[in-house]
């Protein structure tokens, strides 16, 4: 049967045919919508414009209201990104330069953003501009990302700053501090000296906390992380927190019932809660509120795509928020960098807020601040849960008597004040003291008297050997050959990440003449330090 178009019957009667001017412009709204990419039109003669629908999108308007012009428009942008895209169409027009800029705007919610303006003029055969076109990318989330990766990278830097002096320093200190002592225990009770030098040892002890906060920064401290139930931590700590705060902070804690357990160094965990609850109450100083929440979380590929150095998986998030004055966005790009501080003189170092960011970094964790002027600010921390159950700290054993100090010691230190001081402190206590400066050198010392040597007493960085392959190769030679290892600095050998090496025996610097003479007796009597030893 034949069908003559405009007769046919109803069941045999074609759709109507779309425009093709109308069906290409809603495809290419709906291309704009996918891509997240709007679109727009100038005329330089008229000054009129035209948006698409993804356009009004991306600036927050309804693409179903009323038309709106350039004046309109240019009202949502901040006056420097007005001046920059002003600047930028003028060279268009005048030199034909295609341009691309990001700018800020406010939509009519109240929320920033950013977006990535790129635009050109079209000519006419004679030159004359015709008309301007452009484009107009959400970059919001992008600039978020970067500027996290620039911010991480930079405290990165500073990072390694930051611990390659602490290293240095706490050698430094060791001597100081050492020296300092062996004159004061010299001089008698009634001397008044004693007291001028009892001020150097405290401002001595004051430089090594801040060494120790460094070294926290550049997450090169010492940790011995174990399982714990961070419910567990934070509770424990509340008490401390309520007498820190003072009553006119209210101090609130939330959690839900099968929390994970994560793998960290509980001490240090504690550390940054109050750490993190110092800094809501400095901004809190009429009072306020003081809330720790603790959750199971799991961290999707949507969420680490915008956000630096998260991983995916399970993690137990602990939060911590105040209702304090907050923090402007340059404040929030700088709060994470050692000695920045928005307080006055003589309140604090500034290392509090980067001393939180070593540790959680340190322990396989990772933090997000997020503030505004006048409406609080809330730390967000993400630990990876582990499946594996915490373990009670075992009760403190009696101490193990020590015989009196007897025996030889191998001393291997490559900084001079450190060495001399050390023999001094030990040879005082009663031990046959070598020394050499290298491993090599202790190497040639042992050669002649390896059957004398009871404990290898040996900084862990040295140059040219690292003090674990002394040790490896001299217990080689000698079974049941005692190692102490010391030093100022964790990227070696004997730490890996900071997490001393099972079975090591191991004393930070800068430490006492004590310490030096309570460890060496004790490795020497029993080969262990006792947990309540160690770092």
């Amino acid at each position: 049967m034949s069908v003559t178009p405009g007769s046919s019957p109803a069941s045999d009667r074609p759709t109507p045919a779309i425009p093709r001017a109308a069906a290409h412009e809603r495809n290419l709204d709906e291309v704009e919508r996918i891509a997240r990419v709007g679109s727009w039109t100038l005329d330089p003669a008229t000054g009129a414009a035209t948006w698409s629908v993804e356009m009004y999108r991306i600036l927050g308007l309804d693409p179903q209201g009323p038309a709106l012009g350039l004046d309109e428009i240019s009202r949502l942008f901040t006056p420097d990104s007005v001046d920059r895209v002003t600047a930028a169409v003028d060279r268009a027009v005048v030199a034909g330069e295609a341009w691309q800029t990001d700018l800020e705007i406010q939509r009519p919610d109240g929320t920033r953003a950013w977006v990535s303006s790129h635009g050109t003029a079209e000519r006419d055969a004679e030159g004359s501009v015709v008309g301007i076109h452009g484009t107009m990318q959400d970059v919001t989330e992008h600039r978020g990302m970067e500027r996290q990766l620039q911010q991480s990278q930079r405290l990165e830097a500073v990072g390694q700053l930051a611990g390659g002096i602490a290293h240095d320093f706490n050698n430094i200190l060791t001597a100081i501090r050492g020296y300092t002592e062996l004159v004061r225990d010299d001089l008698p009770s009634a001397d008044p000296r004693r007291a001028d030098l009892e001020h150097v040892l405290t401002a001595a002890d004051r430089a090594a906390d801040l060494i120790g906060q460094l070294l926290a920064f550049s997450r090169r401290q010492v940790l011995t992380p174990c399982v714990v139930d961070p419910a567990e931590v934070v509770s424990g700590i509340v008490p401390l927190l309520r007498r820190l705060l003072g009553e006119g902070i209210e101090v609130v804690t939330t959690g839900e019932p099968g929390l994970g357990r994560i793998m960290v160094d509980p001490g240090q965990l504690g550390q940054v809660v109050v750490n993190l609850a110092v800094n809501a109450r400095d901004a809190m100083p009429r009072g306020g509120r003081l809330i720790i929440e603790t959750t199971n979380v799991e961290l999707d590929e949507a969420y680490v795509a915008t956000h630096a150095e998260a991983v995916p998986g399970p993690h137990v998030l602990i939060a911590v928020s105040d209702t304090g004055h907050g923090m402007d966005t340059e404040t929030q790009l700088q709060a994470f960098e050692p000695f920045f501080t928005t307080k006055g003189p003589d309140h604090g170092t500034g290392m509090g807020l980067a001393t939180v960011y070593g540790i959680v970094k340190q322990s396989g964790g990772s933090i997000y601040l997020y503030s505004e002027p006048e409406r609080g600010t809330t730390f967000k921390l993400y630990f990876p849960r582990t499946d594996a159950q915490a373990v009670p700290a075992p009760a403190p054993g009696p101490r193990a008597q020590h015989r009196s100090a007897s025996g030889t010691i191998l001393l291997v230190e490559d900084d001079a004040n450190v060495r001399g001081y050390a023999r001094r402190v030990l040879e005082t206590a009663g031990f046959t003291v070598l020394e050499a400066a290298t491993g090599v050198e202790a190497l040639e010392l042992a050669a002649a008297n390896l059957a004398t040597i009871d404990l290898l007493l040996t900084d862990a960085v040295l140059p040219g050997m690292h003090g674990a392959e002394l040790a490896e190769r001299l217990v080689a030679e000698r079974p049941g050959l005692r190692v102490l290892f010391v030093s100022g600095f964790t990227e070696n050998l004997v730490i890996q990440h900071g997490v001393v090496a099972q079975g090591i025996n191991f004393l930070p610097k800068p430490y006492r003449a004590e310490d030096l003479v309570r460890s060496a007796r004790q490795v020497l009597d029993t080969g262990r330090l006792p947990a309540a030893d160690r770092p």
